[in-house]
């Protein structure tokens, strides 16, 4: 094949892309090994946030490690010489790129306890990521099964846990500064945000089955029932929508979309 401009931006977008998964890990590590204002992620958390009912069990958290082996299955398949001009990679472009940037500045901003601000970081990543989803056609049609499980795959994953990280910083950012919730409690609050996440959970699975995306939500609404095992209501909303989520998977029939 002879080279070309256009193989010129396909071969930088791939190594870019590369590279934002690569620099977007290592922060994510020495963050955790030598943390800013000397705490993690997660103690700042516990430190700051003890009063946020829909922050998870801690060991929901994990899910990071799946995460980032999904991306660097991402990063290592659409680096292959046989992807570069996949119309779908082209498609989506930088998005990937720019969300994950996004993360390394959200890492900073909350170690910074700039919270109000992670918000907005936060919400840069959400975006281009929803954008890659629909772009991507997620759920919609067959792919082969490389790009099922090396692209469409971590993708979707990605994009369920941050949209359940959205949720729950914006609680943190709100609670911070002391937001009285219109007079409504804590634990209303918390239940209409378990709800709100799995009406979008089961969006994915009406209209795409997407079971990925749908599972890193039953996930997180586990951790929050088993956080708050000796809460009833908030054990039973989440444990509820948990059950709802599951049967709504299993029953595929329910949807319009074939799941490829």
């Amino acid at each position: 094949m002879k080279f070309n401009d256009t193989n010129f931006r396909d071969i930088l977008r791939q190594l870019v892309i590369s590279a934002a998964v690569i620099i977007a890990f290592l922060v994510n590590v020495l963050s955790n090994i030598f943390p800013l204002n000397g705490l993690t992620i997660g103690e700042v958390s516990n430190t700051f946030f003890k009063n946020v009912l829909i922050i998870p069990a801690s060991y929901a958290f994990a899910i990071w490690g799946l995460i980032y082996l999904g991306l660097f299955a991402f990063a290592i398949y659409q680096a292959l010489p046989s992807q570069r001009e996949n119309p779908n990679l082209r498609k989506t472009g930088y998005l990937l790129t720019i969300a994950l940037i996004a993360q390394t500045i959200w890492v900073y901003l909350f170690l910074s306890r700039f919270f109000i601000a992670s918000v907005f970081a936060m919400l840069l990543i959400l975006v281009p990521l929803i954008v890659m989803y629909l772009g991507l056609g997620i759920g919609i049609g067959t792919v082969s099964r490389g790009e099922k499980w090396f692209i469409r795959y971590p993708i979707s994953i990605y994009l369920g846990w941050i949209s359940v990280a959205t949720i729950v910083n914006i609680a943190s950012a709100l609670d911070i500064n002391n937001w009285n919730g219109f007079g409504i409690s804590a634990e209303a609050w918390t239940i209409i945000m378990v709800i709100i996440a799995t009406f979008i959970a089961a969006i994915a699975l009406f209209q795409r089955q997407d079971i990925a995306y749908s599972g890193v939500t039953v996930w997180a609404l586990i951790a929050i029932a088993i956080k708050h095992l000796e809460n009833p209501t908030l054990r039973l909303a989440a444990f509820s929508c948990t059950f709802l989520l599951i049967v709504i998977s299993l029953f595929p029939n329910l949807t319009h979309s074939k799941n490829n």
